[in-house]
């Protein structure tokens, strides 16, 4: 099983800057995809962006330029840094993981979430 542990949701201020960690933990052979998503109050969940394996990023259009995408293989954590956040930013965040397992186990793992508010 793999187990996702999200860190760095918090309160800033319009303007400010927060960087979100999410490390895997358990037996995992490789990670082909590693995902954030935001949850806001009334709202569906949102992809924020996305990174593969050959560190390929996308990102939604309400982000690109503020936010940065980013994954350390050997610790396979992903990350995201977040800039210039605005107050409709605020949301639970989530991580997602998806790769293989050994014996060619596929596994898709979302992380508890994080909370992070913008407001003054």
């Amino acid at each position: 099983q793999v187990q996702l542990v999200e860190s760095g949701g918090d309160l800033v201020q319009p303007g400010g800057s927060l960087r979100l960690s999410c490390a895997a933990s358990g037996i995992i052979s490789s990670i082909s995809v590693m995902a954030w998503s935001r949850q806001a109050p009334g709202k569906q969940r949102e992809l924020v962006a996305a990174i593969t394996s050959g560190a390929s990023a996308n990102y939604a259009d309400s982000v690109k330029g503020r936010f940065t995408i980013s994954r350390d293989n050997a610790e396979n954590t992903v990350y995201l840094q977040m800039n210039s956040l605005k107050p409709e930013d605020t949301a639970v965040y989530y991580c997602n993981l998806s790769g293989y397992r050994p014996y060619a186990r596929p596994f898709n793992s979302w992380g508890q979430g994080t909370q992070v508010t913008v407001s003054s």
